[in-house]
C-alpha cells in the first residue's frame, strides 16, 4: 500500500510534534531541496532540516505543535501550524531566556513517491524576535 502525500507529511509532523528528529527525516529524501527563507538558508539539503529540527526540539523540551490546516495539493502538501514552548537553551543567536514562545508557520512540503524532495519553511521572523524579546535584529541583544 502506497501512503499519499498527505500520509508522508503526517508522519513527517508526527516524528516533530514527538520530539523524533529520526522519525521525522525518515520521510525526507536524501536529496531534498531546503529553504528556511527567515533563518536565510537556501538551497540547503538534509542536513539542513535536520539542524532546524534539533534547533527547535533542544531549545524547547516541552515543545508543543499544533497543525491548523492541511491542504493537499497534488504532490504539494502545506501545513499550518504552531510551534510553541518555554526556551531551554540558546536558540538562533539568543540566548536561553526561559521564556514561552509561540509563533505561527507555514511549511511546503513537495513529495515525489513516499518522500519529501522539497521543503519550504515559512514564519514572521519578526513576530520569533519580538517573542524572544530580541531588542535590535541586526545584533541579538536581549531587552
Amino acid at each position: 500500500m502506497t501512503a499519499s502525500p498527505r500520509q508522508t507529511v503526517d508522519a513527517f509532523l508526527t516524528g516533530f510534534r514527538h520530539k523524533d528528529v529520526d522519525a521525522a527525516m525518515s520521510t525526507v529524501s536524501d536529496d531534498v531541496r531546503v529553504t528556511v527563507y527567515p533563518l536565510q538558508i537556501f538551497d540547503g539539503g538534509t542536513d539542513s532540516i535536520r539542524k532546524v529540527l534539533q534547533d527547535i526540539v533542544l531549545s524547547f523540551p516541552d515543545l508543543h505543535l499544533t497543525v491548523k490546516n492541511v491542504l493537499e495539493l497534488g504532490q504539494v502538501v502545506v501545513a499550518e501550524m504552531k510551534i510553541e514552548g518555554t526556551q531551554a537553551a540558546d536558540y538562533i543567536g539568543v540566548i536561553n531566556q526561559e521564556k514561552h514562545l509561540d509563533v505561527d508557520s507555514a511549511w511546503r512540503f513537495t513529495l515525489e513517491g513516499e518522500q519529501i524532495t522539497a521543503i519550504d519553511v515559512y514564519w514572521c521572523q519578526n513576530q520569533l524576535y519580538r517573542r524572544l524579546a530580541v531588542k535590535r535584529q541586526d545584533e541579538a541583544a536581549i531587552v
